[in-house]
């Protein structure tokens, strides 16, 4: 946001019109350090944090060496900005394997499952399993349908990138 800022005020976008910008040199030198000030600070600190775990003793000059050469290595680093686009795929189900998350149901998943079921049954869907007797409420009938997997439900599993794949709910262990 504050390199938006910066770079909307370099252009005059947000100066008045009355006001003149003038440069200095050092002003190059300013946004450059501001720039990299978060990178500088986690320098420092793991800088400290090597230092402190010797405890009271300080660094050799080949540990010096080491943490420097370390230091250089994360300063040298490409800072990715922007991530590529990612057209996301549907990543099939072959012979029955859940390849995205674990092969049972989450509590999440059964509870969501569960919850529609049993609206669907208190607006009048009829029953997969004849009602047991001792169901209550329709959640109670829900339960039961969830437990002999007779429910036709497709459960979709997301990865973070936007692939997603489609498991049918008997493919999940009980």
């Amino acid at each position: 946001m504050i390199r938006l800022y910066n770079a909307l005020r370099k252009i005059r976008y947000l100066s008045r019109s009355n006001e003149t910008v003038v440069k200095s040199p050092k002003a190059g030198i300013s946004e450059e350090a501001e720039e990299n000030a978060g990178l500088n600070k986690a320098l420092d600190t793991y800088r400290k944090l090597i230092e402190k775990k010797d405890g009271a003793e300080s660094l050799t000059e080949k540990e010096q060496k080491d943490l420097e050469k370390k230091l250089k290595q994360i300063e040298e680093r490409e800072v990715v900005e922007r991530v590529e686009e990612h057209d996301p795929v549907e990543i099939p189900c072959e012979k029955n394997k859940i390849t995205i998350g674990p092969p049972t149901l989450t509590r999440f998943e059964k509870a969501r499952i569960m919850g529609a079921r049993a609206l669907q049954l208190s607006l009048g869907a009829p029953p997969f399993i004849p009602i047991p007797k001792t169901a209550r409420i329709s959640l109670d009938i829900s339960m039961e349908e969830l437990d002999r997997r007779v429910i036709p439900i497709t459960i979709r599993r997301v990865l973070p990138n936007g692939d997603h794949q489609n498991i049918p709910i008997d493919y999940f262990e009980k």
